[in-house]
């Protein structure tokens, strides 16, 4: 495998192509563990009991409820290693190494088990077109650890400038976190308005797992390590106001794709800019613009400046 890679640039270059085999079994992989989380976690509106987060080294749950115990999962990208803690003080760990997702499948539960924490969960890949169940996928199994931490790093970047942007908003907003439905990083802003029912759609997903979601009118954005080049920054509105595809956004690397239905910006565009940090805020801020303005938000009551208490802090 060839990976172009800048080991140490704060943002690195991972194209999609050269590591597709091993994003296809760690989207597999990340799906186990989603849906071990999920099978503990209470629901939490539009889902927000299910994700991962970016963590020091990796991908996170954050707790997860078991009992009057509790336990947490880590893909470590560094010692390429999940790692599996409970609040009684025992760990485990699943070598993160070339192997199938069937084989990673049965060695988590059964470390799980051996923790004192067998579990069980709906055995079958969500938002794909073809879902192999996890006990006969033989398929997926590349696993490029340099490629997998690469990635990390990409969204550790996302995630840092993500929420940042996630600050200059009071009002309902999701945590910045990782579905790992579509293997993408997120951050939710919505109005305060319910939304008519979301149609459904998404591959192997029940359309009242989509209701949910886009219960309440939202702009939502994040990155997609998918697509063309490097991965894609994105940002879509639900319900899309008229008017929000033809909105003027920025940098001049970002475009509407009426395929997405959502803004873009590439990745590469970002990395490359004099000013990576910069180029993602305008992005972000601009693609919320066009939907609070167009959708008629009320801007006032929603935004706040975050460095509002910074003169009392120094």
């Amino acid at each position: 495998m060839r990976v172009q890679r800048t080991s140490r640039e704060p943002w690195p270059s991972l194209k999609v192509d050269d590591w597709t085999p091993t994003r296809n079994t760690l989207h597999m992989w990340a799906q186990i563990v989603g849906k071990i989380r999920m099978a503990y976690a209470p629901l939490i509106n539009h889902w927000w009991q299910v994700p991962l987060y970016v963590s020091p080294r990796g991908l996170a749950t954050s707790t997860i409820p078991h009992g009057t115990d509790c336990f947490d999962i880590e893909f470590d990208f560094h010692s390429h290693q999940l790692v599996i803690r409970s609040s009684r003080g025992s760990t485990g760990q699943v070598a993160l190494e070339p192997k199938s997702v069937a084989q990673f499948y049965g060695e988590v539960m059964d470390t799980l088990s051996g923790l004192g924490l067998a579990t069980s969960i709906r055995a079958q890949p969500n938002e794909v077109e073809v879902a192999i169940p996890f006990t006969e996928d033989t398929e997926h199994e590349a696993y490029d650890g340099e490629s997998a931490n690469l990635f990390w790093r990409q969204l550790v970047q996302a995630d840092r400038v993500i929420h940042e942007f996630r600050a200059h908003f009071i009002g309902k907003v999701s945590p910045v976190h990782f579905f790992w439905g579509g293997m993408d990083l997120a951050c939710t802003r919505f109005s305060g308005r319910t939304a008519p029912a979301h149609p459904g759609g998404a591959p192997n997903v029940g359309a009242w797992v989509m209701v949910e979601g886009y219960s309440h009118e939202l702009s939502s954005c994040g990155f997609w390590p998918g697509g063309d080049g490097e991965g894609m920054f994105y940002a879509y509105a639900y319900p899309e106001p008229e008017g929000f595809a033809d909105y003027p956004v920025g940098p001049d690397a970002a475009f509407y794709s009426k395929d997405f239905g959502q803004f873009l910006l590439p990745y590469e565009a970002v990395r490359t800019a004099d000013d990576p940090d910069a180029a993602l805020l305008k992005f972000l801020h601009s693609t919320y613009e066009a939907a609070a303005e167009r959708g008629k938000w009320d801007r006032a009551a929603l935004e706040a400046d975050p460095t509002r208490w910074d003169h009392l802090r120094s």
